[in-house]
């Protein structure tokens, strides 16, 4: 029988055996010497008997929560990142047999981390590359676009094709940007430097930012919130998210439409809410608009390159903070990010 293959299990049964066998012994020797008060002497005898199994019982069933203790110590310790961690299976029996079968499995999940790890790293240094690669000639088409738009001033139809040039300049640029600052997030290698940032002085700076932009297209973009509310956080990177989402919002919004910053503190978080009185989101959209590249079939928007929001979500996720979207066709578009405060 497989059950008797393991030590300690063959070493119980041969102690509790051997109890049972001295019991039956000592019966047997106290009837045949003819002792007084044989039957008392007997049932004391299986008492100890008793007595002896359970406590037989007890070590064995104490050294096996033992084991097991200490398996799942070595468990918790690889789901807290030490990769090194691995239960001891030094023995035989069915279960050291599902412990070595455990550690084989966090050896292929090793493998599979270090080459994620690998891919992600030759992914960022390939981006990295061509996107280095692609500055080169992009600085010199824009020079070159620049000096056809000078020389074609007076030349309308060359004109207005120069300006288009600069646009699709400016959305290639734009890609570029946004690929390699992604990719450094998805290999881990962007560094997210936290300082305690006053929320209304950055997103005043945000709204300079668009300010010109939202003068020449007649729209409004309100900031609502109290001045004296602070967050622990990169002022770059987050004022980039919450740009990208203000931007979007111009994107979807007609003359005469408002852009609403509002921030406010609650016990746990600090929240960021822009929302808008534009064109809203299509129902099938709302569960994608968050994937890179993705391009709703319903949208107007021809320049958008579909990594704005992804880039926001991984802006967001880096300071440990949620974001949602609520949207409604023809109303407008709410995104709230909630911030831990640490």
């Amino acid at each position: 029988m497989k059950i008797f293959v393991t030590q300690n299990i063959k070493s119980l049964f041969i102690k509790m055996l051997l109890c049972m066998l001295v019991c039956i012994l000592l019966s047997v020797l106290l009837i045949v010497l003819g002792v007084k008060h044989t039957a008392v002497y007997i049932l004391i005898a299986f008492l100890f008997t008793d007595a002896a199994i359970l406590a037989v019982c007890y070590q064995y069933f104490q050294t096996q929560n033992k084991i097991m203790e200490d398996a799942v110590t070595q468990m918790k310790e690889y789901i807290s990142g030490n990769e090194s961690a691995r239960i001891a299976c030094n023995n035989e029996g069915e279960l050291y047999r599902l412990f070595y079968e455990v550690n084989s499995l966090v050896s292929t999940l090793n493998a599979h981390a270090e080459n994620e790890r690998n891919a992600k790293k030759f992914l960022k240094h390939t981006i990295s590359d061509i996107s280095h690669q692609l500055k080169t000639p992009l600085a010199a088409l824009n020079i070159y676009n620049g000096i056809i738009q000078e020389e074609a001033k007076d030349l309308p139809t060359i004109k207005s094709f120069t300006d288009l040039s600069e646009q699709e300049l400016d959305r290639i640029e734009t890609l570029v940007q946004n690929l390699l600052k992604i990719t450094k997030f998805d290999a881990g290698t962007m560094v997210i430097e936290k300082t305690n940032e006053n929320v209304s002085e950055m997103l005043e700076c945000v709204r300079e930012q668009f300010a010109y932009r939202a003068t020449q297209e007649e729209k409004e973009i309100r900031l609502t919130g109290d001045e004296t509310i602070t967050l622990l956080c990169d002022r770059s990177w987050l004022m980039e998210a919450v740009g990208n989402i203000v931007k979007n919002a111009l994107d979807h919004t007609k003359q005469g439409d408002l852009v609403c910053v509002e921030w406010k503190q609650f016990a746990t978080v600090v929240q960021i809410v822009v929302k808008d009185n534009g064109s809203g989101i299509d129902p099938e959209d709302l569960h994608h608009i968050f994937k890179r590249f993705y391009r709703s079939r319903y949208s107007k928007d021809t320049q958008g390159i579909g990594l704005g929001l992804p880039l926001v979500k991984s802006v967001v996720e880096a300071h440990n903070g949620t974001i949602a979207v609520d949207s409604e066709l023809g109303v407008g578009t709410v995104f709230t990010m909630n911030f831990l405060i640490q």
